[in-house]
């Protein structure tokens, strides 16, 4: 019973894979670690399917969300693209009586405010991985070349002018580490420009009420008349249309004033119509018909003569 049990222990013995870095958005490739297979192949992420392929080669997938966004290309490997940082975790290969346990890590880096940093500001660096249990440990590298261990974090309080340039962090877990630069810019308040008074200019100016600075700020120089730049062209504008529309009411009444005389000038030259001149035939007057239904007069009887 008991050599029955280990040989039972022995066909699902687990072998550790490989660790694999990779950034949000990225594509992520991983290897099963097996060259071929004779009954299924299993992909899976914390024990829920991803996909399986039977002895007869037809597939069968999950239903996790991570399974619309992963293939098998090229097969056994597993695709991921693109790739979310809650993807993080292990994946489990089983080929057969072949199980190998994979670890994805999905890094992600940015900076807190976005943009620009302004100096005396508050800023913060991450450098994490979803999974803070995990014991993926982080180092910083400033960009004077200073090393800083630590948190996945890192606070600016408050930005210098020395924190602009490249940030490294540097993600060690499993014996493979994964590096990434986080480039930082820093500006300054911008200070205020103030003229020094001199007494000698008091001196040299005209007096009255007319009287105006040299130094005209930038706005009012693109003022005329009191009127923004803007108004002007919309004027200029208006004014034009306005000219574009009389030349065509002009252009307009001219040729139909010209089409009206040509017309005119074309019913003039019409001659007038001659009344229609018919033929009268001189005939005879047809000689009465004698009416019929009118019986002819007998002739009258000879006289008897004496024999």
């Amino acid at each position: 019973m008991k050599t029955v049990m280990w040989f039972g222990l022995v066909l699902v013995a687990v072998s550790t894979g490989k660790v694999i870095f990779t950034e949000v958005g990225q594509k992520a490739t991983i290897e099963c670690g097996i060259s071929s297979y004779t009954k299924q192949l299993e992909w899976s992420r914390e024990n829920q399917q991803i996909i399986r392929i039977g002895k007869r080669g037809f597939p069968t997938k999950g239903t996790a969300e991570i399974v619309q966004r992963s293939r098998m290309r090229p097969e056994p490997n597993l695709e991921i693209y693109p790739v979310k940082d809650t993807d993080t975790g292990k994946f489990t290969c089983k080929a057969d009586t072949t199980v190998l346990e994979h670890m994805l890590l999905v890094v992600s880096v940015s900076v807190v405010p976005s943009g620009a940093l302004q100096v005396g500001s508050e800023a913060t660096l991450y450098c994490q991985v979803k999974d803070p249990n995990l014991g993926v440990t982080v180092e910083w590298k400033k960009p004077d070349g200073t090393l800083q261990k630590g948190s996945s974090t890192f606070d600016l309080k408050p930005v210098a002018d020395s924190d602009a340039g490249p940030w490294n962090c540097t993600l060690t877990y499993g014996g493979e580490t994964f590096s990434q630069t986080l480039m930082i810019k820093v500006s300054g308040p911008t200070p205020a420009t103030t003229t020094p008074y001199d007494p000698q200019k008091d001196i040299h100016k005209p007096a009255g009420r007319n009287h105006t600075t040299e130094h005209k700020s930038g706005d009012a120089e693109l003022l005329l008349l009191g009127l923004d730049w803007w108004v002007w062209l919309a004027v200029g504008v208006g004014c034009l249309v306005v000219i574009l529309l009389t030349v065509f009411v002009i252009v307009l009444c001219k040729r139909n004033r010209e089409r009206k005389k040509k017309f005119q000038r074309m019913k003039s030259t019409e001659q007038p119509l001659k009344p229609k001149k018919y033929c009268q035939c001189d005939r005879q007057a047809a000689a009465a018909k004698p009416q019929q239904g009118r019986r002819r007069e007998k002739p009258s009887a000879l006289p008897l003569q004496a024999c």
